[in-house]
């Protein structure tokens, strides 16, 4: 562990989309942040989960790619040259009696803060898993939890197991690019949006979908090397489905994790925040983005960018309490230029 920490204004935890955000509106007012994941990319969902998806609801982007969205973020937030710590879980954030916050994270770093602001999402999700025997081999070359990248899924043979939107989704994405494709669930009823289920209804009549009602019994192996995976169909027959890659959407169980034994107020996992400063229980600790809760919370990322900018400036209260606030526009304040770096 550091026995030197690091002394900063902020630590912002968490470094998907609301926090990168949270690192840019912090900047404008001349606040620098450290910002820290247990991810060893920035992005948090957004590139883990669904990197190619397409985002409809960025104001002034009609589509964006979860990946695009992450780096335009990233490229926004790089005047202000915040410190990223990676792969880094904060496991402990105690108050001192000065007011600032000493954070520890599993690599030992120590930061002195002047103010904390959790942007963790739901917290750290694990992948429900496929629980069949030789499945655990197969991870990451050829049973994936997520897609990186779906183009190396063109022209194989897949079988996606799940009914919700991830395996809707992924299903009318690679079904036309696939050599083959099967659709597995355990139940005839989705949870995904009816728009995606009609569509899926489309290419199966089509002929380029397959959709199986039933449950995984086994895998097919071939000197170690997936070959299929049989499945037990609800009509109780046992249906052998060719498949060189499987896709599992069974769901992502979150973990709320360290941060549930910092004291913080919650409720159904989410942190308890007011809606003027996206402050918590413990004064000087914000949330903002999926991880906070309050009335009328809709878990949206425009809500996150949204609770970002008013974050900001509490927290300037928070760490400068005498310094007199000023709301100031990127457009015309010449403060603003410098800091963002933008030529006389």
């Amino acid at each position: 562990m550091s026995d030197s920490p690091i002394s900063t204004e902020v630590v912002i935890i968490g470094a998907g989309p609301a926090g990168l955000f949270q690192v840019f509106e912090l900047g404008l007012l001349g606040i620098k942040a450290c910002l820290l994941d247990s991810l060893q990319n920035p992005g948090g969902q957004c590139t883990e989960l669904y990197p190619d998806k397409p985002i409809y609801d960025i104001p002034a982007l009609p589509i964006c790619g979860a990946q695009e969205l992450v780096d335009r973020l990233m490229q926004q937030i790089k005047p202000f040259g915040a410190q990223l710590f990676l792969g880094e879980e904060a496991l402990k954030v105690d108050k001192q009696e000065s007011g600032r916050f000493r954070v520890e994270t599993s690599a030992g770093t120590v930061f002195d803060a002047g103010a904390v602001v959790i942007a963790g999402g739901v917290g750290s999700f694990q992948a429900r898993k496929l629980a069949l025997a030789g499945a655990e081999e197969l991870e990451g070359h050829q049973l994936h939890y997520k897609v990186k990248s779906a183009a190396e899924f063109h022209g194989r043979k897949l079988a996606i197991f799940g009914g919700g939107d991830s395996a809707l989704d992924w299903t009318m994405d690679l079904g036309p690019k696939a050599a083959s494709l099967t659709l597995i669930h355990r139940r005839a009823e989705f949870r995904a949006a009816p728009a995606s289920v009609a569509k899926m209804r489309e290419l199966e009549a089509a002929g380029k979908v397959r959709f199986i009602e039933g449950m995984a019994q086994s895998l097919r192996l071939q000197d170690g090397a997936l070959t299929g995976v049989e499945i037990k169909a609800a009509s109780g027959e046992i249906v052998t489905v060719d498949a060189e890659q499987l896709l599992v959407f069974f769901g992502l169980a979150p973990k709320l994790g360290p941060i549930a034994e910092w004291g913080l107020t919650l409720d159904k996992r989410a942190i308890v925040v007011d809606t003027e400063k996206f402050q918590s229980n413990i004064p000087g600790i914000f949330a903002i983005g999926d991880i906070n809760t309050y009335p009328g919370k809709k878990k949206l990322i425009l809500s996150g960018f949204h609770e970002a900018a008013l974050a900001a400036f509490a927290v300037q209260h928070y760490i400068y309490p005498a310094k007199k606030q000023f709301l100031q526009y990127t457009t015309t304040s010449p403060a603003m230029h410098k800091r963002l770096g933008v030529p006389d």
